[in-house]
């Protein structure tokens, strides 16, 4: 089964990777009207919060693990925790992560109660690229469905990267082998590409490599489609592989949202594994909520805007060059005279 799974794993990343690059090659301002959270799924949206805007995003979970060739099971319960604040530029977001976790673990030989900061990420995210910055799209007046539809240049994706690190400064219960300590800081980086799809549709990928300096380190992959049904409710699909040395896996998950009003967001989930080794099942219902009142708006110019500008910055530098160049035939003539 092992030597089964690990090719498929690996599969599995090299699509979702070859995914990402291709989309590379090839929205405005990084603030939106509503509330943009990275909640239910697990993966990160290419865009930050906007400058000066802090964004709590939280959510309860059950959990339910069992494990076929070991015997044990575990249930109980979990916390998530993120922060996002955007800093320095518009572009830019600190990110911390938090998930709490506590269960009763049981297995043929003992039973005990488990609980610890499961994880701790903390770390910024940035936008590089933005298809759609300077992109001024044609207005139809004759068709609805012509400026609604699909279009090519959507498959230009928005392009950004994530650097932080996972802190460890107790032990804890949850690790893959509970033999060998981990670091207690370990670095993680990540590539996010996210493209808008007609006006209903977002795809988000995510290629990680987590825990890059320890003996847990990983290359995990994350694909989340997001469809709107309408301007309150939204449903995603997602699928997650992890490949370490320690710990190889896939994870589906589905579920929906629910927006309250511009500022706040209620959501629900459910997520399966595919390994019977163990086999894991999560539920939770999640909040998110946006403090945007310090926010200031950033104006984009339009192509012909920036046009005039540098036109107008070129005549300026030209002018001195000619004031030098009348100052020399006056002169000249004066001279002549």
């Amino acid at each position: 089964m092992k030597n089964l799974f690990k090719p498929i794993m690996k599969n599995i990343l090299k699509l979702l990777l070859l995914t990402a690059l291709l989309s590379t090659e090839i929205i405005s301002a990084q603030y939106t009207d509503v509330i943009n959270s990275n909640r239910p799924g697990k993966s990160m949206m290419a865009f930050s919060v906007g400058k000066s805007v802090i964004q709590l995003e939280s959510g309860v979970f059950a959990i339910k693990e069992e494990h076929d060739l070991i015997g044990y099971d575990a249930n109980g319960f979990g916390v998530d925790f993120a922060l996002r604040w955007g800093v320095i530029k518009e572009e830019m977001e600190a990110v911390v992560e938090v998930q709490y976790q506590n269960d009763t673990y049981t297995s043929p030989i003992e039973e005990y109660k488990r609980s610890a900061l499961r994880t701790t990420v903390i770390g910024a995210k940035y936008l590089v690229y933005d298809p759609n910055k300077y992109y001024e799209q044609k207005v139809n007046i004759r068709s609805w469905k012509a400026n609604q539809g699909f279009k090519w240049r959507q498959l230009i994706p928005a392009v950004g990267v994530f650097a932080g690190a996972n802190l460890n400064f107790s032990d804890n219960p949850y690790n893959f082998n509970t033999n060998i300590i981990e670091p207690k800081v370990s670095p993680k980086v990540a590539l996010i590409t996210q493209n808008t799809l007609g006006t209903r549709w977002v795809l988000v990928i995510n290629i990680i490599y987590d825990k890059i300096t320890s003996d847990f380190k990983s290359l995990n992959g994350i694909i989340t489609l997001t469809h709107g049904i309408n301007e309150k409710w939204s449903v995603f699909g997602e699928a997650q592989a992890y490949d370490g040395d320690y710990y190889r896996d896939g994870v589906f998950r589905a579920g929906g949202a629910y927006l309250i009003n511009s500022t706040m967001q209620v959501d629900a989930s459910f997520s399966k594994n595919i390994k019977d080794t163990p086999s894991i099942m999560y539920g939770g219902v999640g909040f998110s909520w946006r403090f945007d009142k310090n926010y200031q708006e950033v104006r984009i110019k339009s192509p012909e805007d920036r046009k005039k500008d540098k036109a107008n910055k070129s005549a300026k530098k030209k002018e001195p060059k000619l004031n030098k160049n009348k100052e020399k035939k006056l002169k000249k003539s004066k001279d002549e005279e």
